[in-house]
């Protein structure tokens, strides 16, 4: 039955992804192509587009591949699944890191889970590069398309690093910029 493998899946994922949603991004592409409930392209473009929704990362990613596979019960379920490990966790944690919070063996747990989550975010970052820059299943990008996307990445990257520019703005600049360029025929 689809709503319980959403859940369950969406459980599993919930339940052992540290850092955020975009560190949950990984585990999602690999679930959802394997099951072939999307392409790699229909992920990639929900990426950007929960980027400017409100809520959650995760939450977001969860409803929409919930949504797309079965439906509004299937984002129930997706939705469900992901978040009942951390609400579960969260309440343990609370009533636990008072006590614990300055053992040596938290310290070093955090410690050693930070760079495994940074991992994970790089790899969703290349995937998604790869994604943009050079299309995916066959997906033909336009030379013009390509020198659009670098030039977005790195207007973006300066603006944020360089500028501290709010992401909001950034967005709106990036989806402005594509609808110009869709207008003109660029893409």
């Amino acid at each position: 039955m689809i709503f319980a493998k959403l859940f369950f899946i969406f459980l599993k994922i919930g339940a052992f992804t540290f850092g955020g949603g975009y560190a949950m991004l990984p585990f999602v592409e690999q679930e959802v192509l394997k099951n072939g409930w999307m392409t790699l392209e229909e992920l990639v473009d929900f990426i950007a587009v929960s980027e400017s929704t409100p809520g959650p990362f995760a939450v977001n990613v969860a409803t929409y591949v919930g949504t797309h596979t079965a439906g509004l019960s299937g984002a129930f379920f997706a939705t469900f699944g992901v978040v009942l490990p951390s609400f579960i966790i969260i309440l343990i944690i609370a009533q636990a890191y008072e006590k614990f919070r300055d053992s040596a063996v938290v310290m070093a747990v955090m410690t050693g889970l930070r760079p495994a989550v940074v991992g994970l975010i790089a790899a969703s970052v290349v995937t998604v590069a790869i994604s943009v820059f050079f299309g995916s299943n066959g997906t033909v990008i336009t030379n013009m398309q390509r020198i659009i996307s670098v030039i977005l990445f790195v207007v973006s990257t300066y603006l944020i690093i360089k500028k501290k520019t709010h992401p909001i703005k950034i967005i709106v600049m990036a989806a402005i910029v594509g609808i110009a360029a869709g207008y003109a025929g660029l893409i």
